[in-house]
């Protein structure tokens, strides 16, 4: 075999980069022999999850209610997206000792952090995958896919702002955002809160910045009466979220289809095609 074919040939298993991304961040590119990549995604990751532990004292998860804690139920949170980090804490401190205590003024910047780090570990599992797939086969990107798919989570549109598909970005943006602050506005602000609704929470981080930006200026306002619209609003806020997670696999699909060397609009109308037949 030639060494240029060599070249060509994908240079390991997807699924394994992934999966070993998914259990220790870097891991997929040390596979891949990605040496410099691999610290990087190490660093960023389980850094931004250490000093989220710390500032909130592995805390967490005891903002669950009783009733709701079981071994797989943080699994719905944010930080499953870095497993090495999920099982560290279900190890540790989990629930916590089994009595409520007075939370750490740091506990919510913790919480953020920590599910960061599940967000990011997910970029760089999307990197690994792809860079076990194509190899040096690659088409002419306008921006990497793992960048994009960051981007879209950290601002919704973001991804496909960069991705050069600024129709679609401005749409992403108001749709999103609209709905997150009607939400806001119909919760009178509970929705910005984890220790309060950790679900509906987990799902409202996927929208990245604007969430996390309007829970700390908003100081997390107390509940002083009954809030006739408050289950709307958290079903608001948190779908913006989740629709947020449609975006971003969006994001990825464009971005994948322009590494493998294919047109991303002629790809779609293809596929509209054989639908409709």
């Amino acid at each position: 075999m030639s060494t240029s074919s060599q070249s060509q040939s994908p240079p390991g298993n997807a699924a394994v980069a992934t999966l070993l991304g998914w259990f220790l961040p870097g891991a997929g590119q040390l596979y891949l022999g990605q040496m410099v990549l691999g610290v990087i995604a190490f660093v960023v990751v389980e850094g931004c999850f250490g000093l989220g532990y710390l500032l909130s004292d592995g805390r967490v998860w005891e903002f669950l209610d009783a009733e709701l804690r079981s071994g797989f139920a943080t699994l719905l949170s944010p930080e499953a997206g870095n497993l090495g980090g999920w099982l560290f804490v279900k190890k540790t401190t989990a629930f916590g000792p089994g009595y409520p205590r007075i939370h750490l003024d740091t506990v919510h910047l913790g919480s953020m952090l920590m599910a960061m780090s599940g967000v990011l570990n997910i970029c760089f599992m999307v990197r690994a995958h792809l860079d076990a797939r194509v190899g040096d086969r690659r088409g002419k990107v306008s921006v990497a896919p793992a960048v994009a798919v960051g981007a879209a989570w950290f601002f919704p549109g973001l991804g496909h702002f960069l991705q050069g598909r600024k129709k679609r970005a401005l749409i992403v943006a108001g749709l999103l955002l609209g709905l997150f602050f009607l939400g806001t506005f119909f919760a009178e602000g509970t929705n910005l809160s984890r220790e309060r609704h950790f679900y509906y929470w987990a799902g409202q981080f996927f929208l990245g910045l604007p969430a996390m930006f309007t829970e700390l200026v908003s100081g997390r306002p107390a509940v002083t009466s009954r809030i006739e619209l408050m289950d709307v609003g958290l079903l608001f806020a948190s779908m913006a979220g989740l629709l947020n997670v449609l975006a971003m696999l969006d994001v990825f699909a464009w971005g994948e289809d322009q590494v493998l060397g294919k047109d991303p609009v002629e790809a779609r109308r293809k596929q509209r095609e054989e639908k409709k037949a």
